[in-house]
């Protein structure tokens, strides 16, 4: 059921407040619906590139926990070397490691970077198994522990690091990526807005000019109708396309002055016959 308001009762004429809330109202829905579109669009997209955003960085801090973890055993190994000293040996704790790699593994929106951390892992494995010989290295007399460590452990680490980079470069890219993709999602998300606003500016310049030609336009000539009326005693002649109450009002106007007219016609002539 449509509001009493907008019932067009039976042979009555479009009314000039229907017309005018009509197009109103329909420029004020075109500019609210735009509107919400772009707000969900935006939300929409926002959340999800920030979820992205969000395990990048995660990815980046956890591979530095990894790159830390092995730099800090590996110089302490190098201590070893350097003072000769077995006893500061230190312990790697590799559950720790594992977690966090588990972790750095899970944390990866793109499966395009797990074959990276699969070399990483690998990588890693090496420079520990190698590790592990430093006991054996440096109690056998037959070996010169820091030749053994700078040619046979180090290229080790060096390789893992390589591969630690080739990864956090990787991850990098990524999160420039979703950085770009989250810019240009802004920019489609407010797309509709600027729609809107055109659609809207275009409507209210359709508007002023149907107010102008149909109501403003047709107000003026019937004042200047009867204000020739009133200095002159013109008729008034003015008519115009239209069935509302402005054409009924047009019309109004137009019968009294022909009626006042045609009685000073009258008046005039009673006047005459009675001199």
């Amino acid at each position: 059921m449509l509001p009493k308001f907008f019932r067009k009762k039976k042979g009555l004429k479009p009314s000039m407040r229907r017309k005018l809330v009509l197009s109103l109202g329909s420029l004020a829905a075109i500019l609210l619906l735009s509107g919400v579109i772009s707000i969900l669009e935006y939300r929409r997209m926002s959340d999800y590139v920030s979820e992205l955003i969000a395990a990048n960085i995660k990815s980046i801090n956890l591979s530095q926990k990894l790159a830390d973890i092995t730099e800090e055993y590996n110089h302490k190994m190098l201590s070893v070397v350097v003072q000769n000293d077995i006893s500061i040996m230190p312990d790697f704790n590799l559950s720790q490691f594992n977690a966090q790699a588990d972790s750095l593994k899970n944390s990866f929106t793109s499966q395009n970077a797990l074959p990276m951390v699969d070399t990483v892992s690998t990588s890693f494995n090496e420079f520990i198994r190698t590790s592990m010989k430093f006991d054996e290295v440096f109690l056998a007399d037959s070996v010169d522990t820091g030749e053994w460590f700078f040619g046979t452990l180090q290229p080790c680490y060096n390789k893992f690091r390589h591969d630690m980079g080739i990864l956090n470069d990787n991850i990098h890219e990524e999160l420039r990526r979703n950085s770009a993709d989250f810019d240009a999602g802004f920019y489609r998300s407010i797309i509709p807005g600027f729609v809107s606003v055109a659609a809207g500016l275009v409507l209210i310049m359709l508007l002023f000019y149907f107010i102008m030609a149909f109501y403003v336009n047709p107000i003026y000539k019937m004042s200047a109708g009867v204000d020739n009326y009133r200095l002159s005693g013109r008729r008034h002649t003015y008519e115009f396309d239209g069935d509302d109450q402005l054409a009924n009002i047009n019309s109004g106007i137009t019968e009294l002055i022909e009626e006042n007219i045609e009685l000073k016609r009258r008046i005039k002539h009673l006047r005459e016959d009675r001199s």
